[in-house]
């Protein structure tokens, strides 16, 4: 069951951990890439609605992943295919949630839902699941959320230390011969946000050819001192 804090209550079935979960209620319209939402580090103490409705449908796989793990507090959808169909999928979508220990629920009616989040706004509100669900309870939970203002969510998602990338891209290589430099040059990536590196259809050739470093707050001086090249 979803609670919202204005009282407004969404039945469904679960799909993910049990337990339950409170977070600020947002839509994404996204056609595609699901999992790349999941594990958007922006998405933190946030309950995500998927308004597309069939989500899972092409299970995941490690090579989709934007972070190390799920952030968002819980998900909504409107429909969990019951047969996953990819040849890089290697977990279900249920499965991934399961493993990350996220809420979630299937079975909503999330054009309502979205109608309701583009009129009042997102609002807090509370995921219940498992065998008694109590409507009142999910309903203070929801309004017990203080919201994300003033939350410094940034201390939260972002990467945990300054670290060298060097795996390259996961995806073939551009067959175009790469511009390189007759001298190795530093590059800093100034991450306030834990996402896996991501490569532009040039930055392959980048990572190989030079040095490509993820920068946290904290050790960005040490990396201005190295005085790089590009930022």
């Amino acid at each position: 069951m979803l609670a919202l804090a204005d009282g407004t209550i969404f039945r469904g079935q679960s799909i993910g951990a049990k337990g339950n979960t409170t977070g600020e209620v947002v839509f994404n319209t996204a056609l595609t890439g699901y999992q790349e939402i999941l594990t958007d580090p922006s998405y933190a103490r946030q309950i995500v609605t998927l308004t597309v409705p069939h989500i899972g449908n092409t299970g995941t796989t490690p090579e989709d992943l934007e972070a190390a793990q799920i952030y968002p507090a819980g998900l909504v959808i409107r429909d969990l295919p019951i047969m996953r169909s990819n040849w890089r999928s290697n977990e279900s979508l249920s499965e991934f949630l399961e493993r990350g220990r996220v809420v979630a629920i299937a079975g909503v009616d999330t054009r309502k839902l979205t109608r309701i989040l583009r009129e009042k706004g997102a609002q807090s509100g509370c995921i219940m699941t498992g065998e008694q669900v109590d409507e009142a309870a999910a309903v203070k939970l929801a309004r017990k959320f203080p919201g994300l203002k003033g939350m410094d969510l940034a201390k939260v998602v972002t990467a945990k230390r300054s670290f060298q990338w060097n795996e390259g891209s996961v995806w073939p290589e551009n067959p175009r011969a790469p511009i390189r430099s007759h001298q190795r040059m530093h590059v800093a990536a100034y991450e306030s946000l834990d996402k896996t590196a991501t490569e532009s259809d040039n930055s392959p050739a980048l990572i190989k050819s030079n040095y490509l470093g993820i920068v946290t707050r904290e050790d960005a001086a040490k990396y201005w001192a190295i005085r790089p090249v590009n930022v």
